[in-house]
């Protein structure tokens, strides 16, 4: 049997706010409608499907793995919008972008608090 994440729901205050900052700062498609959620599709077909509903609204964690090209758009839109962003999860190191596995990552959040986190290398793909 083949197990594939196929969507998973992202609890929010204001769904098309949080799947527009989403759509935005990745460089995606904006989220269509279905149901009565705001669908953010990925390119491996994942879908994160955002639903309004802050008495369920749990921050967690999103890591997207991104290319070069798309880590240096993603890093200019952070930078354009003055978001704080961080080296580590544990937001120690501000300012700062990390160089795991010989890529570039970093950590951000989302208006909702959701920390988002971009990177160009698989953790343990190659060097720390």
């Amino acid at each position: 049997m083949s197990v594939q994440l196929n969507h998973h729901i992202v609890w929010s205050r204001d769904q098309k706010k949080e799947a527009a900052f989403l759509t935005d700062i990745l460089g995606l498609k904006p989220a269509t409608q279905f149901s009565h959620f705001d669908v953010v599709e990925l390119s491996n077909g994942v879908s994160l499907d955002f639903h309004t509903d802050p008495d369920h609204l749990v921050r967690q964690h999103y890591a997207f793995l991104i290319s070069e090209a798309e880590f240096d758009a993603v890093f200019g839109r952070i930078k354009d919008r003055s978001l704080k962003y961080w080296a580590d999860p544990a937001r120690k190191k501000e300012g700062e972008i990390n160089r795991h596995d010989g890529g570039r990552g970093m950590y951000f959040e989302s208006p909702d608090g959701h920390l988002l986190e971009v990177l160009t290398r698989p953790y343990g793909s190659g060097t720390t």
